[in-house]
């Protein structure tokens, strides 16, 4: 079969891999000049940065895409286990280094906050039994499929719905286990921002996300997290797949309630199927004139966006790591900001320096500081007003934590902000993960990856199921692959 592609995201990559593999003819077409989407990067003044996704975690399902191209992995792609996986820093002098075991998490926890270690491991024993019964199956397949519900493992899942804490919320879940110790909540309740979401707000279901970390582990690609789309790009390239850059998609046919086939440069090209890997808001405004829209979907709650300030940096500093975040003290008024499209006078910084892992990344002495603050989507705001004080309130934050003057040290700087993001990776109003996961029902609302109303049009990427992050995009891949294998 003929398989049109549109965007070479990290999802679009893995759909063209599997398909590929399966025997099918596969084109990809993208709007930018190279693969990735979110997931690039770029040099500046001898200073390389990941332009978006900075952890890694559950590397299995990259290799399991190597499996299915029928390749081993190991001479393509290689990465490392972390032994610290984030280095926490507080106003009142307070540090953490989260160790990368649960046992020495637990301990140092207990000997800093008082939390008792045995509550710690009972909270991450909780968050691993939680993904065992719920996110394997509800995350590695469709939930718009009825064969899905029919499975005996997602029965079993279900009669254990009240352990789930579908009906409370994280941050409530968080207190619970750790005695209501502020800076130890705190700590988990970030997990929330993985999928854009409020820790306030969201099911203490998405507790299941410290797993990822502790249970199984996180890691850093031999190269820097572009290597992921390099080694996923050329995987795709060795199984047949074509790429086509600078090459937008203006519309997807659609003939009879099937799609078989899009325009790219005027032109109208045959297909047997279509794959979007377009955020699922543009697909249809765009590409879809004309056609009815699932606007329920469409229009639910936004995810998050991000700030990120690009700093090379004319210093090293020891007691940073490759993960690194500085706490705001009010953690819940800093998510009451962004709920209302606002930024925090005293935002929670994220910085990631790869150059701690590849020191090629940055200058001898010098280090690459990828720095992020969570921002609100874009709904109108003043955005040159709001980064210019973000600005200024996250060199002064970083300043008095460090002890040491940030700004004169710059030596060069980039920027991304949510109109950025939208203009170069068409996310819609630079929500970063699609929709958010503030709601029991949310992730029964993200858009399925097929579409009800047209034939052979499937959908792929952070907008749809199971929801953004290198991880789930790469999951939504397989599960349009496997949707196919199946339906045809």
């Amino acid at each position: 079969m003929k398989i049109a592609i549109i965007g070479a995201g990290i999802a679009g990559l893995a759909a063209a891999v599997r398909t590929a593999s399966a025997g099918h003819e596969v084109d990809v077409f993208e709007a930018n000049s190279y693969p990735g989407g979110k997931l690039s990067e770029f040099v500046q003044d001898g200073y390389r940065f990941d332009a978006g996704p900075s952890l890694f975690t559950m590397p299995q399902y990259v290799e399991d895409l190597f499996r299915a191209a029928g390749e081993d992995m190991e001479p393509h792609f290689q990465y490392q286990k972390l032994p610290v996986l984030c280095h926490y820093f507080w106003e009142d002098g307070t540090r953490l280094q989260a160790s990368g075991k649960a046992e020495q998490l637990a301990q140092d926890m207990e000997h800093i906050w008082g939390v008792k270690a045995e509550k710690v491991l009972a909270y991450l024993a909780d968050s691993r039994q939680k993904y065992r019964l719920s996110g394997r199956i509800f995350l590695e397949k469709s939930l718009h499929k009825a064969g899905t519900w029919l499975n005996t493992g997602v029965i079993r899942s279900m009669l254990m719905i009240p352990r789930f804490d579908l009906f409370t919320t994280m941050n409530a879940v968080n207190e619970r286990y750790m005695d209501g110790n502020e800076k130890a909540v705190q700590l988990f309740n970030r997990y929330a921002t993985y999928n854009g979401s409020n820790p306030y707000r969201t099911p203490g279901l998405l507790t299941i996300i410290p797993h990822f970390e502790y249970g199984i582990g996180a890691f850093y690609p031999e190269g820097g997290m572009h290597r992921i789309t390099q080694a996923v790009y050329q995987l795709g390239q060795r199984k047949g797949a074509r790429y086509s850059f600078n090459a937008p998609v203006e519309e997807i046919r659609v003939q009879n309630g099937h799609a078989n086939g899009i325009r790219v440069g005027g032109e109208w090209r045959d297909y047997d199927l279509v794959i979007s890997n377009m955020d699922a808001w543009f697909t249809y405004r765009k590409l879809l004139p004309g056609q009815p829209a699932p606007e329920r979907s469409l229009h639910q709650e936004k995810s998050t966006s991000a700030l990120i300030f690009y700093w090379g940096i004319r210093r090293s500093f020891p007691e940073l790591d490759l993960h690194n975040i500085f706490f705001s003290n009010d953690y819940r008024r800093e998510f009451e900001h962004l709920a209302v499209g606002k930024i925090s006078e005293d935002p929670t910084v994220y910085i990631n320096i790869t150059s701690k892992y590849t020191p090629a990344d940055a200058p001898e002495g010098c280090e690459n500081w990828f720095t992020m603050v969570n921002v609100p989507y874009n709904s109108g705001q003043d955005w040159d007003a709001l980064i210019a004080e973000t600005r200024r309130n996250v060199l002064a934050k970083l300043s008095r934590i460090l002890g040491t003057e940030v700004e004169p040290l710059i030596a060069c700087e980039s920027l991304l902000d949510p109109r950025s993001i939208e203009s170069k990776t068409s996310s819609h109003l630079g929500a970063l993960y699609g929709t958010s996961s503030n709601t029991r029902m949310a992730a029964f609302m993200r858009h399925p990856n097929f579409s009800h109303r047209i034939q052979h049009l499937y959908f792929c990427g952070g907008s749809v199921h199971p929801g953004g992050g290198i991880p789930l995009a790469l999951l939504s891949g397989k599960i349009v692959a496997e949707m196919i294998a199946s339906d045809y």
